[in-house]
């Protein structure tokens, strides 16, 4: 009988993360399963979150992180900013979140003085160089978590991306 020799290509954990998602939770987003999911990465090794800050998906994340520093304080937030005064347009309970995540988090990186058409999309483009792998909560073909995602698959594709 021929014995036969298997090769397996090790898998290296993650050491960062980064988030991209929806601005609206459509039917069927779980912030439970958000949860879950990034504290599975922590077991297997992430530490460093990469997060953009915009209203919806990415507050949520980011403030799911800061909860879970309580029973993992090795973990870091880095907010990636596109531009400063990101926020102003925001509705004024998410001005008070974000103002609230932002004073807690490890680091903050401000990518432009200023926005400029495309500042979103450098954020984003920024985060997944940077990160191991992506928490992704995309349904959408077009906008710019599908932009994100696209992204990463193609310029990180040996990285793992998680859908929520």
């Amino acid at each position: 009988m021929q014995q036969i020799e298997l090769f397996t290509t090790p898998i290296i954990p993650p050491k960062s993360c980064a988030f991209t998602g929806h601005r609206s939770f459509y039917d069927g987003f779980s912030a439970v399963k958000l949860k879950s999911e990034i504290e599975k990465i922590i077991s297997r090794g992430a530490e460093v979150f990469y997060n953009g800050m915009a209203i919806g998906f990415d507050l949520l994340a980011a403030e799911t992180v800061l909860e879970l520093k309580k029973s993992y304080p090795q973990i870091r937030l880095i907010l990636c900013i596109p531009c400063y005064g990101q926020e102003q347009n925001f509705s004024a309970a998410d001005k008070e979140r974000y103002v609230s995540i932002f004073n807690r988090a490890d680091e903050k990186i401000i990518l432009s003085s200023h926005y400029y058409k495309g500042c979103m999309l450098a954020r984003n483009r920024y985060m997944a160089d940077q990160a191991d792998a992506l928490i992704a909560y995309c349904v959408k073909e077009k906008g710019g978590a599908a932009y994100t995602v696209k992204y990463f698959q193609k310029h990180r594709p040996d990285k793992e991306i998680i859908f929520i």
